[in-house]
C-alpha cells in the first residue's frame, strides 16, 4: 500500500473506531434507548437529498448558525470536494442578546468557530442529543472568556445554547455520525450574530461588538468564496483565515501575528468581496434604520416555531423550509422569547 493510501486507512479507522466508541459509551449510558438514539440512520429522503446534489453520507460536513434568523445550515462536501448547502433547519430557541458569549451565566450563546470532535458528541445528553461546541475555544480563551457545555441540542430549551427539536437534532447528528465514519476528524461549526450581508451590517453599525463581527466575516467571506472549509487560527485576539507561517513560525493567540500569508487566488477573492461589501455597507448606512443594541428579550426562535407557539398558521415561514422541515414540537414547554 501506497503512503498516502495508508495514511487514509489510518485517519479512516481511527474514525471509525471513535464513532464506535461513541455507540459504546451511548450503550452505557441509559442502555439501548440511548444506543437507539445515536444510531438512528439518515432516512431514505435525506440519501435521496443527497444524491441529487452530489454528495454521499460519507463525505464531510460544515455547520453554520446564525442567531437573528434562528437558522442553522448543514454544508456537506459534494464529491468534487467543494461544500454546497444540504439542509436549512430552523431553529427553535436559542437565549441572550446578539453578541458573543462572555461569561458563565450570561445566557449567552456562543458565537465563533469551533471544531467539532467525536469527543464532543454527546449521546447521552438530558436534551436528547447534544453535540458540545467546545466553547471556550482558543480566542474565547484569550479573551478570558469563561463558560462550559454550550451546546447544539434538542429539547427546544435553551440558556446559552442552540436548541433544536428531537427530530431535527437527531438528523444533525446522524449527519456528522456518518461524517466521521467517513474519515472527517472534526468538522467546523461556524457561529454568526446574522447573516454577514450588507443590510445587516448597516442596521447593525453602531453595535459595540461590530470589530468582533468584522472579525468574523472574514472567515464568513473566506467559506463563501471558496466553498471550502476555512483554515482557523487565532493570534493577537483576534482570527486569522487560510494563513501560511514560513517553517518554525507558529501562531499564540495572545501574541502579535506573526508575518503569514494567504494563497493570492483566496485572498484577491475575499478583498474583492470585502471592498464591495463596505461601499454597500456605506450606501445603505445613510437610510437603513438601525437595530437596536440590546432588545430586552432573551434569544430568539424561529418564526415557524414562535408562529405555533402563537397558535398562528405562518404559512410564509412554513413555505420557505417547507412543509416536511418543520418538525412538530409541544409549545407547552417552550418559553416565548
Amino acid at each position: 500500500m501506497s503512503r498516502p493510501l495508508a495514511i487514509l486507512s489510518r485517519v479512516r479507522l481511527a474514525a471509525l473506531a471513535a464513532v464506535a466508541a461513541l455507540a459504546l459509551a451511548a450503550c452505557n449510558g441509559q442502555g439501548n434507548d440511548v444506543s437507539a438514539k445515536a444510531n438512528q440512520p439518515l432516512s431514505p429522503k435525506m440519501i435521496s437529498l443527497m444524491s441529487e446534489k452530489d454528495m454521499a453520507p460519507q463525505n464531510p460536513i460544515l455547520i453554520r448558525v446564525f442567531k437573528e434568523e434562528a437558522e442553522l445550515e448543514v454544508w456537506k462536501a459534494k464529491n468534487d470536494g467543494s461544500y454546497a448547502l444540504l439542509k436549512t433547519y430552523p431553529i427553535c430557541r436559542w437565549s441572550g442578546e446578539l453578541g458573543p458569549k462572555v461569561k458563565i451565566g450570561d445566557r449567552q450563546a456562543p458565537e465563533g468557530f469551533y471544531m467539532i470532535t467525536p469527543g464532543l458528541m454527546n449521546p447521552n445528553s438530558s436534551y436528547y442529543l447534544s453535540i458540545n461546541t467546545g466553547f471556550p475555544n482558543a480566542f474565547d480563551k484569550s479573551w478570558g472568556r469563561t463558560g462550559e457545555f454550550l451546546m447544539i441540542h434538542g429539547d427546544c430549551s435553551s440558556a446559552g445554547c442552540y436548541a433544536m427539536t428531537d427530530e431535527q437534532i437527531a438528523e444533525i447528528f446522524a449527519l456528522a455520525r456518518e461524517a466521521f465514519a467517513g474519515g472527517q476528524r472534526a468538522f467546523q461549526i461556524q457561529a454568526m450574530p446574522f447573516r454577514m450581508t450588507p443590510q445587516n451590517l448597516a442596521r447593525h453599525r453602531n453595535n459595540p461588538n461590530m470589530a468582533f463581527w468584522r472579525n468574523l466575516k472574514q472567515g464568513y467571506d473566506h467559506f463563501e468564496v471558496t466553498k471550502h472549509e476555512p483554515k482557523v487560527n487565532v493570534c493577537n485576539r483576534q482570527y486569522v483565515f487560510d494563513a501560511q507561517l514560513p517553517p518554525g513560525q507558529a501562531f499564540n493567540p495572545s501574541a502579535p501575528c506573526p508575518a503569514y500569508t494567504v494563497a493570492p487566488e483566496i485572498a484577491s477573492a475575499v478583498g474583492a468581496k470585502e471592498r464591495s461589501d463596505n461601499l454597500k455597507v456605506a450606501e445603505l448606512s445613510s437610510n437603513t434604520p438601525l437595530a437596536p443594541v440590546r432588545t430586552g428579550r432573551d434569544g430568539g426562535m424561529n418564526p415557524v416555531f414562535l408562529a405555533k407557539l402563537n397558535g398562528e398558521d405562518n404559512a410564509p415561514a412554513r413555505m420557505a423550509y417547507g412543509q416536511d422541515n418543520v418538525p412538530a414540537f409541544d409549545p407547552a414547554n417552550v418559553r416565548p422569547p
